[in-house]
């Protein structure tokens, strides 16, 4: 009974004063909401990554050729930078060897060149599309299922023949319902590079938010067309590798693995003073992405919670306001018999009330934010439940915390100074 009338006067103190209130709880508010609103994003960014290339399989590995200064990451490979020239990449003959030797751990060889963006146009309709070369072996690195046709092949890629594998998404642009797209031609521009190939089979199109898909009409997004890699290479500035990405066996330890892979090209690059070439497998890159997210996510929370700080300060002035305004309203009470504990409890329950509404609101601006955010980028919200009852919880404890010094010096009025306050 005592808690349910301090509740009351709680929520009675607060509709007198509705702005003031509101603003009391603003730090609150915005300290929880952006806390909750970061990790929710932070954790659809992972699970969309996680999935991506968990889509791909653990059992990947992409061998880059980098700076010797920066054999650390692969992000600061630039093809062109550093004075790089033809003979500082991977040869075609390079991996070959590099795939005999290996073949009882290498299930397949991607390699892979990037034409540019563009379209594919035939009139009116049209489909947007990024031109991608490719060999054989990409399909199966790259998990790449196919709806009809076949995909590329080797002799393909040796006689350097214009045929192409589309999406069902360009498919159901260019071409009516039931019209079979194999063997039809469409004509090419990408990047200023207009060229005719005949489609020779048809992919699955697998909407991701990686690539921001969601945020696109459906009609407009861009979806890969693959060509003979040594197609691409026509338009490329370089007829060597940058890059290239292989799969190994189930029964390779894709990470031991990778042990073997440096161990081979270092010998390579050995008389290279500039680059040399590290592998990087999935796991490990997984493992990055977490730990940035992770780090995002911890400093947001710091910044959350300086902005919660600041909010249990806002709380803590205004109920001192409140003990002043309420000077003779104490005293009264004190006189009439009731006790120090009694006026302390009212005070600490109204701060924990403007503070459980504060971090309410602030749960719920958080998960609007959050939705917002991962809509714009086309992935799906994922709310961490602990997460939200922690924020909630301590957005109660910062009402104990910062509530108790007013009410402690409500409680400690002397009713006769009280009464006599004006």
């Amino acid at each position: 009974m005592f808690l349910k009338e301090n509740i009351q006067l709680a929520v009675a103190g607060l509709k007198s004063n509705r702005m003031r209130s509101f603003l009391t709880m603003l730090g609150i508010i915005i300290g929880i909401g952006s806390v909750i609103a970061i990790v929710s994003i932070g954790g659809a960014v992972t699970d969309s990554v996680s999935d991506t290339m968990a889509g791909i399989g653990a059992n990947m590995i992409q061998v880059y050729v980098t700076p010797r200064e920066a054999q650390n990451t692969a992000t600061n490979v630039t093809v062109g930078g550093n004075n790089m020239d033809e003979s500082d990449l991977i040869t075609s003959d390079q991996i070959g060897s590099f795939q005999r030797k290996f073949a009882d751990e290498i299930s397949a060889v991607s390699l892979e060149e990037d034409v540019g963006v563009g379209k594919v146009q035939d009139g009116h309709r049209y489909a947007n599309i990024s031109a991608v070369g490719a060999n054989p072996g990409y399909r199966e690195v790259s998990n790449v299922k196919m709806l009809q046709g076949r995909f590329l092949q080797d002799r393909d890629v040796k006689a350097g023949r214009r045929v192409a594998v589309v999406s069902d998404k360009l498919v159901s642009n260019m071409f009516r319902s039931r019209e079979n797209p194999l063997g039809r031609e469409v004509s090419m521009n990408a990047s200023g590079w207009e060229e005719t190939f005949t489609i020779v089979g048809v992919y699955k199109f697998e909407r991701s938010g990686m690539m921001g898909g969601a945020a696109s009409a459906d009609k407009d997004v861009r979806t890969q067309m693959y060509i003979p890699v040594s197609v691409a290479k026509e338009q490329a500035r370089y007829q060597n590798y940058l890059y290239f990405s292989l799969k190994t066996k189930s029964v390779t330890d894709s990470q031991a693995f990778s042990k073997k892979v440096d161990k081979y090209f270092s010998k390579i690059y050995a008389d290279n003073s500039k680059y040399t070439c590290r592998s990087y497998d999935m796991e490990n890159m997984m493992s990055s992405v977490t730990s940035v997210m992770n780090t995002i996510s911890i400093a947001v929370a710091a910044i959350g919670a300086i902005a919660l700080l600041v909010g249990g300060i806002g709380v803590m002035n205004i109920m001192l306001v409140s003990v002043t305004e309420r000077t003779r309203e104490i005293g009264t009470r004190k006189a009439l018999g009731a006790r120090s504990g009694y006026i302390r409890a009212q005070f600490i329950v109204e701060a924990v009330i403007i503070c459980l509404i504060g971090g309410v609101i602030g749960v719920v601006f958080g998960i609007l934010l959050a939705w917002l955010g991962v809509t714009l980028i086309g992935m799906k919200l994922t709310v961490s439940v602990p997460i939200v009852l922690i924020s909630v919880g301590f957005s109660m404890l910062i009402g104990v915390f910062f509530g108790y010094y007013p009410a402690k010096k409500a409680s400690r009025l002397d009713p006769i100074e009280a009464l006599r306050y004006e």
